[in-house]
């Protein structure tokens, strides 16, 4: 064998690595996200505390980044798609982590002086503190979504090459990062604020970003330096030009090629209106434009191959079977404690990673689409689980109680509630969680089979979920053409905000206990839903061969399969 060159040594080796432009990435991604997971958990418990141990700021905040993720995601994705890669990840990092520094400052102003703010002006300057804060978190927000979109759906893809197996270990990395940082971030500011206070919590974060900040932007540099093809993107103008010469008259759209369906979107922009139009003189022309984008964003992503895919993605965040505040407020009435429910977040997380794992091995034997419908049914068999605990014992289930008994309620202004207040929503606003049956009346193996059936369910579930989120997310990366990743993945954000927010208001519909089996049910109806738009995507790429035993020459699917674009 024919040796090119002398072999590195293992320091060499080692040195290699921890420069190499994948290895900053994790680094830079690690920093971000960690601070991104230590403010999104500490703005919640600073809302609480700041409204008197009440969840109605939090509920606003909650709804004002959903609304408008979910109203800008497109035009935030074709921002990115206009501007070279490395303005783009700059702007992002530096708004991002200066609002979040101008928030922990405003909140520290605010817990210091909050009994002199409340006296000035009949409380109205702290009522425009709250505004404040809330408006520049939102903002932190929409720029953390264009750093991830920049980051997670471009850079790794860049970086990655043409090599599918790379991308596939780097998004697998990229996500036990996010798992590992999802646990111990909100442990470590919790426990400055258990041991110190809320004003040492917000100095903590405000500290924490603005030295984060300056190490992520010279990582950034540093990927971007060692990396020529980031820089590619520069020329996205002229490619464009020379696909649209090329493009086919719209009268052959029905013999058109895969390669042909999907044309950028500035290209159909550009048919609407050419640069030298006299409409873009116009103050009206320039007011709609968003408007323009954000319809012609959604109309590309409908337009996508791998617009069922995406959908199916969608659809599994219309769900209440995940460790959120709603899972977590029903665990309360079953009588789990904050020990149990730690010790279940922890298992989550650990199911986590090994369905991360597990998606780089059945990638590599099964095929990128394969992995997809393996987990989708993996998912849905554990989520059996949790529909089996709806009709075992100890389950509250009870469709003779109105599921909107409690909305109901205070819609007609009763203040007397029942002898036992058993709705999610007193869990959820301070209120005391019922108490657990009497032994005598509900044993106690009986009274937590339910509940430890639905978490065992969410919790088994999660390895085929998180292999199914890499195999889509994947998929995007390999299959829209470059220039319009970015409006195609913050498509796919809004739609995930939208599903996410519709599983709020089912929530809010039906919060009583009593109705949770009836939301298990639909969550896990929604979820099936996803995946049978992914099989008909799946099947609809590779047909019979779908259920055929794979070989090494079918792994990379996405290029031979006739019904996918290839990548840009």
């Amino acid at each position: 064998m024919d040796n090119s060159g002398p072999k590195k040594t293992c320091c060499e080796s080692i040195r290699d690595f921890f420069t190499s432009a994948k290895f900053l990435i994790y680094m830079g991604h690690a920093l971000s996200t960690w601070g991104d997971r230590m403010w999104n958990f500490a703005v919640a418990v600073f809302l609480v505390e700041l409204y008197g141990n009440s969840l109605l700021l939090t509920a606003v905040y909650g709804l004002v980044v959903a609304g408008s993720v979910l109203l800008l995601g497109a035009i935030i994705g074709d921002w990115v798609d206009r501007n070279p890669r490395l303005k783009v990840a700059q702007t992002s990092l530096l708004v991002q982590n200066s609002c979040v520094i101008v928030c922990g400052i405003l909140l520290m102003v605010v817990f210091q002086f909050k009994e002199q703010l409340v006296e000035l002006y009949n409380g109205w300057i702290l009522t425009t503190c709250y505004i404040l804060v809330i408006t520049i978190a939102n903002i932190a927000n929409l720029a953390s979504t264009a750093t991830s979109i920049t980051i997670q759906r471009d850079w790794v893809v860049v970086v990655a090459g043409q090599d599918s197996s790379k991308l596939a270990d780097m998004n697998a990395t990229v996500r036990i990062i996010d798992q590992l940082t999802n646990i111990l971030a909100p442990m470590l500011v919790g426990q400055i604020m258990a041991f110190g206070s809320h004003f040492i919590g917000c100095g903590f974060i405000s500290g924490w970003n603005l030295c984060s900040m300056c190490l992520e932007y010279a990582l950034l540099w540093k990927v971007y330096q060692k990396t020529p093809a980031l820089a590619m993107k520069a020329g996205q103008k002229e490619q464009q030009q020379e696909l649209k010469q090329l493009s086919p008259p719209k009268d052959l759209e029905n013999g058109q090629s895969p390669e042909e369906s999907s044309q950028p979107l500035m290209n159909e922009a550009s048919v609407v209106a050419k640069p030298d139009s006299p409409q873009q003189q116009g103050c009206c022309y320039q007011v709609t434009e968003p408007l323009r984008t954000l319809k012609a964003g959604w109309v590309a992503y409908y337009n996508q191959n791998i617009f069922f895919a995406g959908m199916s993605l969608a659809f599994l965040y219309m769900t209440v079977l995940g460790f959120d505040c709603i899972t977590t407020g029903y665990a309360y009435t079953q009588g789990l404690n904050g020990s149990v429910l730690s010790l279940l977040m922890g298992a989550s997380a650990v199911s986590g990673i090994c369905g991360t794992v597990a998606f780089t091995w059945v990638r590599r034997k099964c095929g990128l689409i394969r992995t997809g419908f393996i987990s989708g049914v993996a998912q849905l068999s554990c989520l059996m689980l949790c529909v089996v605990s709806v009709f075992t014992p100890g389950s509250p289930f009870d469709l003779s109680v109105s599921p909107f008994q409690d909305l109901y309620t205070h819609l007609i202004g009763e203040t007397t509630l029942p002898e036992a207040d058993h709705s999610l929503t007193s869990v959820l606003t301070g209120g005391n969680a019922t108490t657990p049956a009497p032994a005598a009346e509900q044993p106690p193996l009986q009274s937590y089979m339910s509940v430890s059936l639905l978490f065992a369910g969410v919790i088994a579930a999660r390895v085929g979920l998180w292999s199914f989120d890499l195999t889509v997310t994947q998929l995007i990366q390999e299959n829209v053409i470059e220039s319009e990743r970015g409006v195609i993945n913050g498509v796919q954000n809004s739609m995930n905000y939208l599903l996410d927010l519709l599983h709020f208001i089912m929530v809010i519909l039906a919060p009583n206990p009593e109705a949770f089996g009836l939301l298990v049910i639909i969550s896990v109806s929604f979820v099936a839903m996803g995946h049978i738009m992914y099989f008909r995507f799946a099947f609809k790429s590779l047909g019979s061969r779908l259920f055929l035993c794979c070989s090494p020459e079918q792994k990379v699917e996405a290029v031979e399969s006739p019904s996918l674009p290839t990548t840009v």
